[in-house]
């Protein structure tokens, strides 16, 4: 077959970068989305709302958390199998998995809808503000069951050798995302719920075009009977939990951000933090998108028992890791001021702030890729456990820490300061537990 023949070739850099490319352009392009959003609304409407869209991250990232979950750990479970060549039932398990991510949306859906006014209420903010938050979201739960759909059936497509197609689906969503952006803010004044809307629009057009590529039997990945194999749902969370940590944690750090900001700046620190955070993604999204690329390789090749080449795509990952790093560290000094103006001008107080911990913040970037990379990696290995601390550890433990404690010592330069230090003390993790398993899978 296709796919198998592109698993049987040589590892070299330049057929990883034949899966990680289209990844890594999927990835920044899916950046996009929230970011173009707000955009949009910073200028179309101001800095309070884009405050709001900020506000409403931690709800939005479960969402996101337990989608990830199912994707990457599922797409480990099932491409493990047909390393195993058990086509059938990894076939039947990916069946199953789509499913589950319907069930959940729905449930999701339900339970947004019920909270959401109890947690805004309870935020403390202007009515002003509050009113953007519940628009936002309002319309953006709407797509939930399509958002769960995307990430899932981006991964299965590139597991499938359809990471072209995926790309492609990515670029449509969000060229339709910019432009449905100014049709509804710009053209019919639909306001902040326009944003949400065009967002999920162009999470959309990946879950579409997924049912309709899963649906094809010619597929390596199609839909056939389900097998409603619990354990096969255990195993995907299990494996599939370190990046649902990430993510989850991810809206509990933030919530603590945004407190400190409310407490020390106001509403302008929320807006100045989005800003920074948009940057930070965008970077940070050229990590993502790679090591989701070669996760699907991992994945064969352990299944396979072919450690050759399992060690040598590790070993060259971490060098293109590496490149990476410098590249966007270097870009995002240099860029800061024309990135932030497209934001702020100059004559607003989110200018100065957020230029000030853009700076100070992109110091993270020499650490996040590798940090992203060696929990992805065990995650594609099966091993959720490691990928589970070393995730949470990163986004959750070191975060907690330098968040109680920078802050309380420098203030809002402690606040800017907690990322790029928690981002350290997870390359020391990172660096240990690799060390320590490395015998184990032979990379």
């Amino acid at each position: 077959m296709e796919n198998e023949n592109a698993y049987n070739k040589p590892v070299t850099l330049g057929n990883i970068l034949k899966f990680a490319v289209p990844t890594i352009a999927m990835a920044v392009f899916m950046s996009f989305y929230t970011m173009v959003d707000g955009l949009f609304v910073s200028n179309l409407i101001g800095t309070t709302a884009l405050s709001a869209i900020n506000l409403t991250a931690p709800v939005i990232q479960v969402i996101t958390a337990i989608s990830t979950m199912l994707a990457t750990g599922g797409s480990a479970v099932i491409m493990k199998k047909m390393g195993e060549q058990k086509q059938k039932e990894a076939r039947e398990d990916f069946t199953f998995l789509i499913l589950v991510n319907v069930v959940v949306g729905l449930v999701m859906t339900v339970l947004g809808y019920s909270l959401m006014e109890t947690i805004f209420g309870s935020m403390g903010l202007s009515p002003e503000v509050a009113g953007y938050c519940t628009s936002y979201l309002s319309r953006y739960l709407l797509f939930t069951i399509p958002i769960l759909l995307m990430n899932n059936f981006a991964l299965y497509m590139i597991a499938s050798e359809k990471a072209t197609l995926s790309l492609i689906c990515s670029v449509t969503g969000g060229v339709l995302n910019i432009v449905l952006d100014y049709v509804f803010i710009g053209l019919l004044d639909m306001g902040i719920g326009g944003a949400a809307i065009a967002t999920g629009l162009g999470y959309s057009v990946t879950a579409v075009v997924g049912l309709v590529v899963s649906g094809n039997k010619q597929s390596l990945l199609h839909f056939t009977r389900p097998a409603f194999r619990l354990r096969v749902l255990a195993s995907a969370a299990t494996n599939g939990c370190s990046e649902m940590a990430t993510t989850l944690v991810m809206g509990i750090i933030t919530m603590m951000i945004n407190g400190a900001m409310l407490y020390y700046v106001g509403e302008d620190g929320v807006a100045a933090v989005t800003i920074i955070t948009y940057i930070l993604v965008f970077a940070s999204s050229l990590y993502t998108g790679y090591s989701y690329g070669i996760a699907p390789m991992l994945s064969y090749y352990y299944g396979e028992e072919n450690y050759g080449k399992l060690k040598k795509l590790v070993s060259t990952s971490l060098k293109v890791i590496a490149v990476i790093s410098l590249v966007t560290v270097a870009a995002s000094f240099a860029a800061t001021k024309p990135l932030v103006s497209i934001f702020a001008r100059p004559d607003n107080p989110v200018y100065d702030l957020a230029i000030t911990g853009n700076r100070i913040c992109t110091l993270a970037l020499f650490f996040i890729g590798f940090n992203i990379f060696a929990s992805g990696m065990f995650t594609a290995l099966s091993n959720g456990i490691v990928s589970a601390i070393l995730a949470f550890s990163r986004s959750f433990v070191f975060m907690l820490i330098t968040m109680l404690i920078l802050p309380a010592v420098l203030g809002v330069t402690g606040i800017w300061l907690a990322t790029p230090v928690a981002e350290t003390m997870a390359m020391v993790l990172s660096v240990l537990m690799l060390v320590k398993y490395r015998t184990r899978y032979q990379y």
